[in-house]
Formats: C-alpha cells, sequence, structure tokens
C-alpha cells in the first residue's frame, strides 16, 4: 500500500526524449542542406561545389547544441531545437539563394553570427543551471536594457539605416542593442510582476463589466507607454515601440489575470498611434504604403509592391529555388525574407514556416505552464510572446495586413543581433522546460504511517516550490 502511495504522489514523469529529438534534428539537417543545394541546382544546374564543407559546419554546429543539451538539460523539451534548427537552416539557404543575385557575401556572415549565436546557446545552458537565478538581477537586467535602448542616440557609435536610428557601430561590426535589450526586458518584467503581483491584481472602478485597475498602480504601464513613445519618436521605431509595449501588456495580464489591464492597454495604444499618426511624418508614410501601396508602386510603395507581386508569381508551390526574381525587392534578405519564400518555394512553404513558429510558441507556453515557480512561468510567457508579437509584426506587415514596421523575421532573416538574441532565447526556454519536466524529489520507499506520510507529502511540496 506504501509503494501504490508513493507512485501516486510522484505523479506524471517526463521521459527525457533525447532520441526523439535528435531524430527530428537530422530532418531539420535535411531541410537546411536539401534547400542549400537546391539553390545550387535550380541556378547552376548542379550541387554547390562547397555543399560539403557547408553541410559539415552546419552539422557541426546543430550537433554541439544537442550534445550539450543532452548533458547539461537532459529533460528539456525535445521539439524547441528540432524547429529552431530547420527555420535557421532553410533562412541560411534563403539568403545564399539572394546572395547569387545580389554578391553581398550575406550568406558567410550569416553562417558565421549563426556560429555565435550556437557559442552563446551553449554557454547560456552550461552557465545557467537554474533559471531562477536571473530574479536576482531583476533591476540590473531593466538598467542594462535602458542603457542598450540609449547607445544608438548617442553621437559617434550610433547608426542610422532606412530612418531608424537604432543600430550601433564598432569599427566594422554593426549591431542593434534593442536585440538583447528585449531579452533582459522579459527578464526584468517578470522579476517585478512576481514581487508586485497582489497590488497589480487589485481591482478598482468597474466599468462596463470590467474591473479596472486601480488609480495608484497604473504607474509601471504608464511607464512603458512613455518608454514605448520615447523609441517611437527618437530612435524612429515603430516596430521595437510596439514589441515592447505588446510584451509588458501581455506578461502583465498573464500576470494578473485581469482583463482590465487589457482595457487599459488598448486605450493607451490606440491614443500612442492615433498621436503618433498626427505628429510624425514616418509614420503617416507607413500608414499611407499600407493603405495604398499602389498609389505609388515605384517610389515609397515600390517595396511591399514588388513583394505583393512575388506572392501572387509563387502561388502554391512556388517557382523553385533559382528560378524566380526574389532580388527584386528591396532588403529581400531582411525584412521581407518571407515575400522570397512566398516566390520560389509558394504559399506552402509559407504556411510550414508559420506552423514552425507556431510550434515554438506553443511549446513555449507549454514550458511555461507545467513551470513549478512563477517567475519561470512569466518568463517563459514573455519569450514566448516576444517571438509571436515579432512574427505576427513581420509577416503582418509583408502581406498587407498592418503597416510595414521594420523588425527581421526569427532565425530566417539576415542580421547577427537578431540572430545571437534568438538562439540565447531559446536556450533559455530550453533550460525553463528541463527544471519544469524534471522529476522531483521521490518519497522514502516504505512509510506505513499515515501521519509519517503527510510529512513526507509536506516536506516535498516544500523542496518542489
Amino acid at each position: 500500500m506504501a509503494s501504490t502511495a508513493n507512485a501516486g504522489l510522484s505523479g506524471f514523469v517526463h521521459r527525457r526524449r533525447r532520441g526523439a529529438e535528435l531524430f527530428l534534428l537530422v530532418l531539420a539537417l535535411i531541410v537546411g542542406i536539401g534547400a542549400y543545394a537546391s539553390v545550387g541546382l535550380g541556378i547552376d544546374g548542379e550541387v554547390p561545389t562547397n555543399l560539403i564543407g557547408y553541410g559539415s559546419w552546419l552539422t557541426a554546429l546543430i550537433v554541439a547544441a544537442h550534445v550539450v543539451v543532452r548533458l547539461v538539460a537532459p529533460y528539456a523539451d525535445p521539439v524547441l531545437l528540432p524547429v529552431v534548427a530547420a527555420l535557421n537552416g532553410l533562412g541560411l539557404a534563403i539568403i545564399h539563394r539572394l546572395d547569387r543575385a545580389m554578391d553581398t557575401g550575406q550568406a558567410d556572415q550569416q553562417l558565421i553570427w549563426m556560429t555565435v549565436g550556437v557559442a552563446l546557446f551553449v554557454l547560456t545552458m552550461v552557465g545557467l543551471r537554474d533559471h531562477r537565478l536571473m530574479a536576482r538581477f531583476t533591476y540590473t537586467a531593466a538598467l542594462a536594457a535602458l542603457v542598450l535602448l540609449i547607445l544608438p542616440m548617442l553621437p559617434g557609435i550610433g547608426n542610422e539605416v532606412n530612418g531608424a536610428r537604432i543600430w550601433i557601430r564598432l569599427g566594422p561590426v554593426g549591431f542593434q542593442p534593442g536585440e538583447i535589450a528585449k531579452v533582459l526586458l522579459v527578464i526584468s518584467f517578470a522579476g517585478y510582476l512576481v514581487v508586485h503581483l497582489d497590488a497589480l491584481a487589485l481591482a478598482g472602478r468597474r466599468l462596463l463589466f470590467i474591473d479596472l485597475p486601480r488609480g495608484r498602480d497604473l504607474g509601471p504601464i504608464l511607464a512603458m507607454w512613455v518608454v514605448s513613445l520615447g523609441i517611437l519618436v527618437l530612435q524612429k521605431d515603430l516596430g521595437s515601440s510596439l514589441l515592447f509595449f505588446g510584451l509588458f501588456l501581455i506578461m502583465l495580464y498573464v500576470a494578473t489575470e485581469r482583463p482590465g489591464w487589457l482595457v487599459v492597454g488598448g486605450l493607451l495604444f490606440f491614443g500612442g498611434a492615433a498621436v503618433a499618426h498626427q505628429l510624425f511624418g514616418h509614420v503617416q508614410q507607413r500608414v499611407s504604403i499600407w493603405m495604398d501601396p499602389f498609389a505609388d508602386p515605384s517610389g515609397d510603395g515600390f517595396q511591399l509592391v514588388e513583394g505583393l507581386y512575388g506572392f501572387a508569381w509563387g502561388g502554391l508551390i512556388g517557382r523553385g529555388l533559382g528560378q524566380g526574381m526574389p532580388a527584386r525587392v528591396p532588403e529581400a534578405e531582411s525584412d521581407f525574407i518571407m515575400a522570397a519564400i512566398g516566390e520560389e518555394l509558394g504559399l506552402t512553404a509559407v504556411l510550414a514556416v508559420l506552423l514552425l513558429y507556431g510550434l515554438i510558441v506553443e511549446r513555449a507556453l507549454r514550458a511555461a505552464l507545467i513551470c513549478r515557480d512563477g517567475f519561470g512561468k512569466l518568463v517563459a510567457t514573455g519569450l514566448a510572446a516576444t517571438l509571436a508579437l515579432q512574427v505576427f509584426v513581420v509577416i503582418g506587415g509583408v502581406t498587407r495586413l498592418i503597416p510595414l514596421t521594420g523588425l527581421t523575421t526569427p532565425f530566417l532573416s539576415y542580421g547577427g543581433s537578431s540572430l545571437v538574441s534568438n538562439w540565447v532565447i531559446v536556450a533559455l526556454l530550453l533550460r525553463i522546460s528541463d527544471q519544469a519536466r524534471r522529476p522531483g524529489p521521490e518519497l522514502s520507499a516504505e512509510v506505513d504511517d499515515p501521519d509519517q506520510l503527510s510529512t513526507q507529502v509536506v516536506k516535498v511540496q516544500g523542496r518542489t516550490r
């Protein structure tokens, strides 16, 4: 009877599933290396001469990440890493295809950035054995994020690209500090919300069946609103402004379960958007292009129009890698890489990519759901929201669902800062999922006295909180 009681108390135990992860990684490598070979076949009629070297490098990176996960996070989610590997491999192949048309050398640079990203992935997995340690750096992370967001405004190192001042340049290396800031903001938001949850969850006035928050508790969301407007005004970066405010609003709602915060946040967002449209010319331009890109198809609307033509020409199954003209779209390797995929691989590939992003978000939210501590739940939720918002904003702009914002597509687009930060996000999600799926402490083998059994249950629950 004692053994039966122990089995019931131990609950469901997750399997490690590292073998399943390895099998999925093989499929992901087939996607990445196969797409790279298809580019050569489509353009030259033969496989690229460097296919073995490229494939070996890509395989070594993915296998190294798998080995590290197997050693230091054996209970981590088995789906996240293969999905990311498939997206990254496909992105490298598409950038290589565009590189063949424009001869920019970006494909080799992107592979180097992937190497840096995997190296930071390994350092994060090995160096951070317990995600709860990050809660100690709540305000340090917030200060670091603020400094990173200010850096592009400094003279000398700040650099404006395509009208947005979001870059810093140190010698030959350019970097977007906001990509690292978004990870730090998730950590700082989670730490803050865990500590101040009770006050923020209190309801104030009731309006139309919705409990609005108290006026004294509106400080955090008003502060994020001001920061978002500051980014929009000073850096002319509509995408980051939307991302940061939406991220905080989602985490605040998940932490408090109060719909009133969504009402207040929605009013602040639409109010800020209306003011920005009236005051700032670059916002008006983005909205005008979105409303009618064909009004100036060879001028301001050229990029969006060419992207839409590419989607239309690709149809259901695409023209084939190397058979289209995706280089006609400006910034096809970064902002409009989904247009290149739609043109040469068709609607089928676009839907497959969206499904892969959906899997990443679903697995991140699954980790948040089963995580045993509030801080880990909020960090996983925040990281999932970051990826979901970024994908929605980017692909929504490319497909003319919403105005263009200038963000990059995670793991696909060319850009070192985005790729590196997203690999760190995956490492944090794997660390949280490993902690959540890891079996808890076991009870002693034989307990005959019910009072002793109750005492042991209390001790186990205390150690797993």
